[in-house]
């Protein structure tokens, strides 16, 4: 487990699907969730309890995806991320995905985490989680064109501008930018 700024990151728990359906709740009320994320708050909020269950569970088991929090002395969670792992093939934004991969999703940090370190230990705790695999040839990541505060933070994570854009979620007129992060070998 990673040590930061008085939070522990460490995988996601089962039965802590509440806590997990809290801050993602948070996370599509945040100003930046239109352009970050695909779900909306209307539709989460509305799904059963056993949508949640269902989701903490399979991203606690940690074969194809795993999610991660960062945990305060006080049990609040102040951030999180998932890692999906993708085979070759095509992949959930319609394009072929030429290798085994691992793309992060659902990142967030609570706004008055933000700056703390949190991000870079959530970071560090998924790309490990990634590696750990050693078919995965590289971690991804998509971020909108106009997300330039999260852009920064992931080119300050390692990540570069792969060239390949999709169009974003509701305009054709906008793009989500895909990141990587190869593999050193």
């Amino acid at each position: 487990m990673n040590q930061v700024t008085r939070a522990t990151v460490r995988p996601v728990r089962a039965e802590e699907w509440r806590e997990a359906r809290e801050l993602r709740l948070t996370a599509l009320r945040d100003p930046a969730a239109p352009i970050a994320f695909l779900e909306t708050y209307e539709r989460a909020v509305a799904e059963p309890d056993s949508f949640w269950q269902g989701r903490t569970e399979a991203a606690a088991a940690g074969t194809r995806v795993r999610q991660f929090v960062a945990e305060g002395p006080d049990g609040t969670w102040s951030g999180t991320v998932a890692v999906l792992v993708e085979e070759a093939g095509e992949d959930a934004f319609g394009g072929t995905v030429q290798r085994r991969q691992a793309h992060l999703v659902g990142v967030f940090v609570r706004p008055e985490h933000r700056g703390s370190g949190v991000i870079d230990a959530l970071f560090e705790a998924a790309v490990a989680w990634a590696w750990s695999d050693a078919d995965v040839a590289r971690v991804r990541l998509y971020v909108h064109e106009d997300n330039t505060r999260a852009e920064s933070v992931y080119r300050r994570c390692g990540f570069r501008r792969s060239g390949q854009t999709v169009p974003a979620r509701g305009t054709a007129a906008k793009a989500e930018r895909e990141m990587v992060l190869d593999r050193a070998h």
